[in-house]
């Protein structure tokens, strides 16, 4: 885990949020910090992109990933200029970083207006879906994407 003083990511982050504003996006920014040093950098392009994915953390990853060409980034830290919401922190769990830092937090967000409690809410009590229902129906070749990987791949 990297413990070098993240004030200047920090910065770097917090300056592209602010500049993210004035091109008529969102307040938030990310970087990716990958194990050679080299630094990849993401705004928020919810408004831009149509896209409720593209949150400064996940666009930041995406860039490193495609950098790097693979999926995953061990050695490497995310930095962001507020803390990472649960689709973003999960992002940084699949693509294995070493660590997440980040400026403000999320009740900083929630007073200008981006408040995600109830996602974290959602996460946080298991079996409680009333925000958004999910079930399970079980289809009889539920299984037969897995097993047609597993076939492919036994080849290789």
């Amino acid at each position: 885990m990297d413990r070098t003083d993240p004030t200047e990511m920090l910065e770097r982050a917090i300056h592209l949020a602010i500049a993210n504003v004035g091109d008529g996006e969102q307040p938030f920014a990310a970087l990716v910090r990958l194990p050679g040093g080299e630094v990849v950098e993401g705004v928020n392009r919810i408004l831009t992109d149509h896209d409720p994915t593209a949150h400064a953390e996940i666009v930041a990853l995406r860039a490193a990933c495609a950098q790097v060409g693979a999926a995953q980034l061990p050695g490497a830290v995310l930095f962001s200029s507020c803390e990472p919401c649960t689709m973003c922190l999960a992002a940084a769990l699949w693509a294995g970083v070493d660590e997440v830092v980040f400026a403000a937090g999320r009740a900083d967000a929630a007073r200008a207006g981006f408040g995600d409690e109830a996602v974290h809410d959602y996460f946080a009590r298991p079996g409680h879906h009333a925000l958004l229902p999910t079930a399970q129906h079980r289809h009889a070749d539920a299984v037969a994407p897995f097993e047609e990987w597993a076939r492919l791949s036994a080849g290789h």
